[in-house]
């Protein structure tokens, strides 16, 4: 090797330690951006989940529902549940395995799915009680679930859902003007022999901060190390002089 190609490599290494100090930073930078994105987010939710309940959204605004604006809103609806047409839908919840026992909601101007709550899997096939004539339910919506979950795949024609896809339950139970989103009903009508309701998880990931310090953290070393190089390089030139 050269003396002037042993020269260039420090510089090249110092460099690409710059470099990816910078990009580090830039990381750390968006961690930054995202908590402050995550607390609006929660702080959002919670306002939400707390505020009295208003009438849950009919069709001419369902074009615009979505997770941003409407996840967790704390909604009212009065109909009547069309028992026959139930589905049920894979769950694990505070009470353990089981299922989410969902029932379409007859508003006279649209049906809504809404999950009455919880069953454990040994309760599927007992009898649940039921309310004939029209209801009020007051719960969160939700926004829809498509695809499946557990790791499988929602297999309609087998009856197996693993997860709460709106616009599939509602296709293979032949419902009309289905509304986009579900409820989840809360803990009022929580009767023996009925689903378990206000089970709702309202919690999110916020591990921003741990993310930030650690790609900062990242940027202090290469600075570090590029400065260790950029000294190492300058002694022999002291040395020379």
């Amino acid at each position: 090797m050269t003396a002037r190609a042993a020269r260039r490599s420090p510089a090249i290494l110092a460099g690409a330690l710059l470099a990816f100090a910078a990009i580090f930073v830039a990381l750390g930078v968006w961690q930054v951006e995202r908590l402050t994105w995550k607390h609006a987010l929660i702080a959002t939710v919670e306002a939400r989940t707390s505020a009295a309940p208003v009438a849950a959204p009919g069709p001419g605004t369902w074009a615009g529902i979505n997770a941003m604006d409407d996840a967790y809103r704390h909604v009212r609806v009065r109909g009547q549940f069309d028992y026959d047409r139930e589905t049920l839908v894979r769950a694990v919840s505070d009470l353990g395995s089981g299922y989410w026992v969902l029932t379409p909601l007859d508003t006279g101007a649209f049906t809504v799915l809404v999950n009455r709550g919880f069953i454990a899997q040994s309760a599927r096939d007992a009898q649940r009680p039921e309310v004939r004539g029209p209801v009020t339910i007051t719960g969160l919506l939700r926004i829809t679930e498509p695809g499946g979950g557990f790791l499988h795949a929602n297999d309609p024609q087998a009856g197996n859902w693993y997860s709460r896809d709106v616009a599939a339950i509602a296709h293979s139970s032949g419902l009309s003007r289905a509304a986009p989103y579900f409820i989840d009903a809360d803990a009022a009508r929580n009767a023996p022999g009925e689903p378990v309701g206000g089970l709702t998880v309202v919690r999110f990931a916020d591990n921003h901060a741990v993310y930030a310090l650690t790609w900062f953290a990242m940027a202090l070393l290469c600075l570090g190390g590029a400065w260790h190089i950029a000294g190492e390089t300058r002694r022999p030139l002291r040395a020379m002089a």
